[in-house]
């Protein structure tokens, strides 16, 4: 008989016995949401990991409500917000904020390994369909909310010795440019796979020199001159002292299960974007638009 702790997939009649409940109340909590599963060809399965972290999250009103892991795609603004945060509430509570890329990002939120996650993938116009057919692609994903964080500038960062050649995006592909990507499943290499395609160009055919984890890290290779060119947010180019080619605006937002919406923290975090200091920083850095930071955009529901 597989014992508890060996599970990786639990049965309604596992969990039953696990949470010492009655079987059809298992099914009626999955099927209110509350107990975090996914239903597969008409079964319902229900992720162990995720079944014990609900059990931590609902002792004494969550035993973790004092910390908030946030992970996903890479934006500075974002950065310096929980910077903020951190110092405000120094070693009571810990707001973390890793930066892997969208996609692994969404991989650990599904796995329970982090409270919310950021994402940014395809432009503003495309954002309704290409985000929530990205989250679809994800267990538990009936349990997830997306909230708008704020709109940001996507393009090319060149540097600045380069200017002559700024302006004809067309033909930067046809010049001998050493380029700088990003990891796979990050936003920023899945805009520069569409706009290559869209100058009839693989990004295979480029030469990539270089691959970044970040925003910062790209800018940096660049900035070095240890590469000429990449994709990323205009805030970067600014800071770094590169020429910023904009290609389209994006939204940049927050996914997270639904009782993560309501944590302190999170809600701290969204007040704290809409205030008179980070609409300052915003404009300080540059291609931000926080003019809807907040707002729910999505629900499974």
């Amino acid at each position: 008989m597989t014992e508890a702790s060996d599970l990786v997939y639990m049965s309604a009649k596992q969990v039953a016995e696990y949470l010492d409940l009655n079987e059809k109340k298992v099914y009626s909590m999955a099927n209110d949401r509350i107990l975090p599963a996914t239903k597969i060809t008409g079964k319902w399965l229900f992720p162990k990991i995720l079944i014990d972290r609900w059990i931590m999250d609902s002792c004494h009103n969550g035993m973790l409500t004092d910390r908030m892991l946030i992970t996903g795609s890479d934006d500075p603004l974002l950065s310096m917000t929980v910077a903020r945060m951190m110092a405000d509430v120094g070693s009571r509570e810990l707001i973390s904020y890793s930066s892997t890329g969208s996609r692994l990002g969404l991989d650990l939120l599904s796995k329970g390994y982090a409270d919310v996650c950021t994402l940014h993938w395809g432009s503003l116009e495309e954002r309704n369909i290409r985000h929530p057919a990205l989250l679809k692609g994800y267990a538990n994903h009936q349990q997830w909310v997306m909230v708008h964080g704020y709109q940001r500038r996507q393009g090319l960062l060149l540097r600045p010795d380069l200017h002559h050649i700024s302006q004809q995006q067309q033909q930067l592909v046809k010049h001998s440019l050493r380029w700088v990507g990003r990891q796979g499943g990050a936003g920023s290499q899945q805009h520069l796979e569409h706009w290559l395609l869209a100058q009839g160009v693989q990004v295979s055919d480029i030469n990539q020199v270089i691959t970044a984890y970040s925003e910062r890290e790209l800018a940096g290779y660049i900035a070095r001159g240890d590469a000429d060119i990449g994709f990323g947010c205009e805030s970067v180019a600014n800071e770094s002292g590169l020429i910023f080619i904009p290609v389209l605006q994006e939204s940049f937002d927050f996914v997270m299960p639904q009782n993560i919406y309501f944590r302190r923290q999170l809600q701290h975090l969204f007040k704290r974007l809409t205030s008179a200091e980070s609409r300052q920083m915003a404009a300080l850095l540059g291609g931000y638009d926080l003019s809807n930071t907040g707002s729910l955009i999505w629900s499974a529901s």
